[in-house]
């Protein structure tokens, strides 16, 4: 398997669809969470809203750097979630997650293996490769922290 096919896979398994390495996935964790318990604070934790959001921010934005633009997010705004007041606000903060993280993956399928090596954008970023590895861990690093949240919504 090529190196874009198997970080594709790797995205798509902590987003979408996979269960190796934490047994479960954004999309498996999220489905049953209503748009209360998304925006429920617990102490000093950010909500699940928030880090669906933030999630979502980076990889929308590293999205338009594989399309051709530039790196247009900032770490600052990463957690300015708009306000979430209903079921349809919360499904359409979900719906963008799968779709972004859909065409995250689907784009980084159709980039040339010599892409991975190539400079993200700045050298201070590091390689494609760096960012892309980076994403995911990001990702399992959010996703602990919604299932940790969820456990300690259900002990309210």
């Amino acid at each position: 398997m090529s190196s874009v096919s198997e970080l594709s896979k790797r995205f798509r398994e902590v987003i979408l669809n996979g269960l190796w390495i934490a047994s479960t996935n954004f999309k498996d964790q999220l489905s049953d969470v209503t748009w209360e318990q998304a925006v429920k604070k617990i102490d000093s934790l950010n909500t699940i809203a928030m880090l669906t959001f933030h999630i979502d921010y980076y990889i929308a934005g590293i999205v338009n750097v594989f399309e051709g633009g530039g790196l247009e997010i900032k770490d600052q705004f990463s957690f300015d979630l708009p306000p979430i007041e209903s079921q349809e606000q919360w499904e359409g903060l979900l719906n963008k997650l799968w779709m972004d993280s859909e065409k995250f993956a689907v784009l980084l399928e159709q980039m040339p293996e010599s892409k991975l090596d190539e400079v993200f954008v700045d050298e201070r970023y590091g390689t494609y490769r760096r960012n892309i590895d980076g994403m995911i861990e990001h990702s399992y690093y959010h996703l602990g922290q919604i299932t940790l949240i969820k456990k300690l919504l259900k002990n309210e």
